[in-house]
């Protein structure tokens, strides 16, 4: 590991990765300059397999999630916050009843649980491989994760630890085992039908990776781990997967009846349960990529997380390049978007010092964001831009943003112009909605102050007053001479006094003085 990690009084720091087979916690601090694992637990919780056919989490496998969490949490006692990350995965990413999940997990388990995108897992599961796998700079690489519910691809090149290409299919060991091997029993047929519905789910990337010209390829974690050190039970000291070797593997599992049946002594009976599945998946992907090698590696999901949790060398936020990234993408007019972030941090400097609450950093960085990118709509059409807007963010891939980052971004901007419904505000299980609101409305007055697109606007004309230190009443006090040189924003705010009108708790009252 690198040099240059940060580090606070408190020397450790806590990953916990809610997978659809396991859940995992991993401890380390930083000594020397390096990462130095001091602590793994790992539970078989199997959640993947309480999801029906509706996708929702049955009772026992939310209980089974819970215990695991309550005993990480006795671990846990003293962690600062921020030394701490929590991510969840493809089963609480398709559970319909998730944020029953969360909502008890939060009276267990005292950290947020962040739920991350199919690609955003497939970017941390990449850096983790990158930080701990000597390659030469001119590699191109190629790393998969097949887990329990879903499998993630990322290709990358050079010492860039950010991927080019990132991937994830549902498509995952336990999932395929329900659905391809009934009873558990083992047979040709089923093998290949797992195999075939694997190559179909990647049709589509196919000629996009080969194209790629692989040069070094990587597995992590459960059945690649598996496939390694059964080749290293039969004597392949190198643990290279290569297809002969594949083949050999296939045909001898095909030999067995049922899957607690396969005799490796490095599989233990747990993985024995989810093994031909991930197998099938694998032998799949190896195939119709035209993989020549493969090695495993161990490090993936969780070291990545760790990686930027205790931010490597000269690491900074990633979304912050995803946002700049994003608004170049979209032809966003610079300058204007520029001048309406420097009003959002205006506004909100002046909401902050009077509220009687804080609102989190990482909110505040959400909302210049939106400020930034309110207007990537227009690549489609002006009208109804917000609608449009929204509609990228929420479905585009932004690495660094888990799921409710990126929600929050999309609802803020969604609701940046014209009636707002605070009905149809979505459910959030790591934000407050006393956040949420302020943040809404000091966005909607900043691209309203600069509707005009005055990149000289004076910012010092305004001042913003909490009325009564309620959060969601605000004045807006407008020097007197600004106003009569533009007038049009005081039409604007006349008619942003209606909307708010229309809302419960909600005041705007505009003073010119």
């Amino acid at each position: 590991m690198n040099k240059g990690f940060k580090v606070n009084k408190f020397n450790e720091y806590a990953v916990v990765d809610l997978g659809s087979n396991s859940f995992h916690m991993v401890i380390a601090r930083i000594i020397d300059g390096a990462i130095q694992i001091i602590y793994k637990n790992k539970k078989n919780i199997h959640l993947a397999t309480g999801l029906n056919a509706n996708n929702h989490l049955s009772e026992s496998s939310i209980m089974r999630g819970l215990e695991c969490l309550t005993l990480f949490s006795e671990r846990l006692i003293g962690f600062p916050p921020e030394n701490v990350r929590v991510v969840a995965t493809h089963t609480l990413r398709v559970a319909k009843n998730r944020y029953k999940f969360l909502m008890a997990a939060a009276k267990v388990f005292p950290f947020p649980i962040e739920i991350i995108s199919g690609q955003e897992e497939a970017r941390l599961i990449y850096l983790g491989t990158m930080t701990s796998e000597p390659t030469s700079s001119n590699d191109t690489k190629f790393v998969i994760d097949i887990g329990g519910g879903s499998t993630e691809i990322a290709i990358g090149r050079g010492n860039d630890l950010k991927p080019l290409i990132v991937a994830s299919r549902p498509m995952g060991c336990i999932t395929y085992a329900k659905q391809f091997f009934h009873e558990k029993k083992i047979n040709a047929i089923s093998f290949e039908q797992a195999k075939l519905a694997a190559e179909q789910q990647i049709e589509s990337l196919i000629n996009i990776i080969k194209k790629q010209n692989i040069t070094v390829a990587f597995g992590t974690s459960g059945t690649i781990k598996s496939i390694y050190r059964i080749l290293l039970d039969i004597g392949v000291c190198d643990g290279i997967i290569t297809q002969k070797r594949l083949d050999d593997l296939i045909s001898y599992v095909l030999e067995f009846n049922s899957f607690q049946d396969i005799d490796y002594p490095s599989l233990s009976s747990e993985r024995k349960s989810v093994f031909v599945s991930g197998l099938a998946i694998f032998s799949g992907v190896f195939n119709a990529f035209g993989l020549n090698t493969l090695q495993f590696s161990p490090c993936a999901l969780r070291e990545g997380v760790l990686y930027e949790l205790v931010g490597g060398l000269n690491f900074r936020d990633i979304r912050q390049n995803t946002a700049q990234t994003l608004s170049e993408h979209y032809n966003i007019d610079q300058r204007h978007a520029t001048q309406v972030v420097k009003t959002a941090k205006y506004l909100f400097s002046q909401w902050q010092q009077q509220a009687p609450t804080s609102i989190p950093a990482s909110l505040e960085s959400i909302l210049y964001w939106a400020a930034l990118l309110h207007e990537v709509g227009l690549k489609i059409n002006f009208s109804s831009v917000h609608k449009h807007s929204s509609y990228i963010l929420q479905n585009s891939n932004l690495p660094g943003f888990n799921e409710e980052q990126q929600l929050l971004l999309s609802t803020l901007v969604r609701y940046h112009r014209k009636t707002i419904n605070i009905d149809t505000l979505p459910y959030f299980s790591l934000f407050e909605y006393k956040h949420i609101i302020p943040l809404m409305q000091i966005l909607r007055l900043s691209i309203l102050i600069n509707n005009q697109r005055n990149t000289e606007i004076n910012l010092q004309a305004f001042r913003l007053k909490l009325i009564k230190n309620k959060l969601t009443k605000v004045t807006i006090e407008i020097n007197r001479e600004f106003v009569e040189n533009n007038k049009l924003i005081l039409f604007d705010l006349e008619q942003e006094k209606k909307y708010w009108k229309e809302i419960e708790d909600w005041k705007l009252s505009i003073v010119v003085c």
